[in-house]
């Protein structure tokens, strides 16, 4: 592997250099795991490259900081959360997309969302908290590895068509997912509330 910095104007800029030659150097060992890759870091230009060159150790404090209770096996709603987490940031935050690509009622993914918020203490109508949730996203590959926005947004655009095709969910349906997702939340806090005394 190798990294590759800016051309040095003059000597005072060698050691800027050579900090971004480490830093493309630590992109390049996490985007070719396995294989001999070459980064320029004028080639950084997008928030998940520019994340690349974060040492594993620190992107996965970050992600564990910032999603919380999201990676908890022990929250039996986590996986869906941060599913729609995922999905909602990558649709640019649009309830109707989001709920159409997880065939979902818009009810459920406001309250999946409102869960998230508690979960996480961000407000996910603001742009800081959103970008702070999408690296933290990034930084935290799933089971099936890294997943980018273009490869979300790819799956949201067949599921229409496949929603489409197995017919839309009906509002009763949804309210139902809701019910159920509530039933878990309120066991979530009841597991977690002091015991009153008698």
């Amino acid at each position: 592997h190798g990294g590759l910095a800016a051309p040095a104007a003059d000597a005072a800029a060698l050691p800027g250099a050579l900090a971004e030659a480490r830093y493309a150097l630590t992109a390049a060992r996490t985007i070719g795991a396995g294989a001999s890759t070459l980064t320029d870091v004028t080639t950084l230009t997008t928030l998940d490259l520019l994340l690349t060159g974060v040492p594993a150790e620190v992107r996965a404090a970050y992600s564990r900081t910032v999603l919380g209770p999201l990676l908890d096996p022990a929250n039996a709603s986590a996986a869906a959360l941060l599913n729609t987490l995922r999905v909602f940031l990558a649709h640019d935050g649009s309830w109707a997309r989001t709920a159409e690509a997880l065939h979902l009622h818009v009810n459920t993914v406001h309250y999946r969302i409102q869960r998230i918020e508690h979960f996480t203490g961000r407000d996910l109508s603001r742009l800081r908290d959103r970008l702070d949730l999408w690296a933290a996203l990034l930084c935290h590959p799933d089971q099936d590895g890294d997943r980018s926005a273009a490869a979300v947004r790819r799956d949201g655009e067949r599921d229409p068509a496949t929603a489409r095709r197995d017919g839309d969910r009906s509002a009763t349906t949804a309210r139902r997912d809701g019910d159920r997702e509530a039933t878990t939340a309120r066991r979530e806090r009841s597991s977690t509330s002091p015991a009153r005394r008698p």
